[in-house]
């Protein structure tokens, strides 16, 4: 039996291993994949570590921090690409801490309005503030120019992947 059959490889790694199966976008695919998980995996072990918290959790309160008067539970869930009773758990979990506060809208009172508190907002941004040095530490490896060449190739392929997503896949 081959050792190498026994080691966990991620799908990077078993795609390299068999070239001729797979396109190199699909490699490239999964390189981002990978890179996006690690980093994704890391500031979820650090929020939880260090402030008790959930990333969905900082993302909510990330946005409502860009949205001083507040968002529709159907903004946020838009905005959070996640269902809306996915928002209301968060939001009431939230609203219990006394993070954030809830206002019927004044056009429709069946509409609830979610805004920060003041505690909400200091607490957002001192994580948000240690979240970004945590960031800067995990791309450490990167010179300047590393990163500019990286975010202008990944500005182009957010671009190809929106036109494939506007074309509905059709080539």
């Amino acid at each position: 039996m081959d050792d190498r059959t026994t080691i966990p490889l991620d799908a990077e790694t078993k795609v390299a291993e068999r070239p001729d199966d797979h396109k190199t976008e699909l490699r490239l695919w999964l390189r981002m994949l990978t890179c996006t998980t690690l980093i994704e995996n890391e500031v979820r072990r650090r929020l939880r570590e260090q402030f008790s918290t959930t990333l969905p959790r900082f993302d909510l309160l990330a946005q409502l921090d860009r949205a001083p008067s507040g968002m529709t539970l159907g903004e946020l869930s838009q905005r959070m690409m996640v269902s809306n009773g996915n928002i209301t758990g968060l939001v009431d979990r939230l609203a219990e801490q006394g993070l954030i506060r809830r206002r019927p809208s004044p056009k429709d009172r069946r509409v609830q309005i979610v805004s920060l508190t003041a505690e909400g907002q200091r607490h957002f941004r001192a994580m948000a503030r240690v979240n970004a040095d945590w960031v800067g530490e995990i791309f450490e490896g990167l010179s300047p120019g590393d990163i500019e060449a990286l975010m202008a190739l990944l500005a182009k392929a957010k671009a190809s992947a929106r036109k494939a997503v506007r074309n509905g896949g059709a080539a």
